[in-house]
């Protein structure tokens, strides 16, 4: 069971987002930064924290004012033709907040489906 949910989370959308990231706990400011969204968590390009370290992020969905902040464990670090990137998993998401996002990812991919499919 475990590893279907992991599938379903990594076949999960992926939206463009801009993040403002800092390393969990810290008082540094936070940086901005491009990467995208999905159910099961988020990534950025550009400089990369440490497999293993945990992040705060926050971001706005489009469409709404309310700034949303997240906490998260990086993954993952890769490196391609965007740079480095990081590969955040969610930690303690709300339930709220999982509705809110899968709602958004729900509505690009049916806006994405409509303009692909016509009808």
């Amino acid at each position: 069971m475990s590893a279907s949910s992991g599938d379903e989370r990594r076949a999960s959308l992926r939206v463009s987002m801009r993040f403002r990231i800092r390393r969990a706990g810290s008082s540094d400011p936070f940086d901005s930064r491009e990467g995208n969204i999905s159910l099961g968590g988020f990534a950025w390009h550009g400089a990369a924290l440490s497999v293993g370290t945990e992040v705060e992020a926050r971001f706005k969905l489009p469409g709404t004012s309310e700034e949303l902040q997240v906490r998260g464990q990086v993954l993952n670090v890769s490196y391609g033709a965007r740079g480095t990137s990081a590969h955040v998993r969610f930690l303690d998401l709300p339930d709220e907040l999982e509705r809110r996002i899968a709602q958004y990812l729900e509505e690009v991919e049916q806006a994405e489906s409509n303009q692909r499919g016509g009808s």
